[in-house]
């Protein structure tokens, strides 16, 4: 018989999902995300900081599970996952994400138009 007192939650479907919105997700369904290595560090250290995505999980979405047990998922850094990793979402950045722009750049050329030797020997 088994005498664990939590409730049953269904496990939600966070694949293609950005991390932090996997993890929100997966705690508003009453489960946890964690690292597949039990010996490895927290998966919420290896999504931090950056955009990380989550490319697979285990238990699939849909299935039951006692509330706050764990969902181990695997997580790949934003422009880093091969392609087709993720399932047929378009993976864009965030709409509010900052892009680094770099300062035109001014050349000046500094050859002789003149002929003129301007170092001689």
């Amino acid at each position: 018989m088994d005498e664990r007192m939590a409730g049953r939650v269904t496990v939600p479907d966070v694949v293609g999902l950005p991390f932090h919105v996997g993890r929100d997700t997966a705690a508003e369904c009453g489960v946890t995300l964690a690292n597949p290595d039990p010996d490895g560090p927290p998966i919420g250290g290896l999504a931090w900081p950056g955009l990380f995505y989550i490319t697979s999980q285990n238990p699939p979405g849909g299935s039951e599970v006692y509330r706050w047990d764990s969902v181990t998922v695997e997580i790949v850094g934003y422009g880093e996952a091969d392609r087709g990793a993720l399932r047929n979402t378009p993976v864009m950045p965030p709409a509010d994400a900052a892009h680094a722009q770099g300062e035109p750049t001014n050349f000046v050329d500094l050859t002789p138009t003149d002929g003129i030797d301007e170092n001689p020997v």
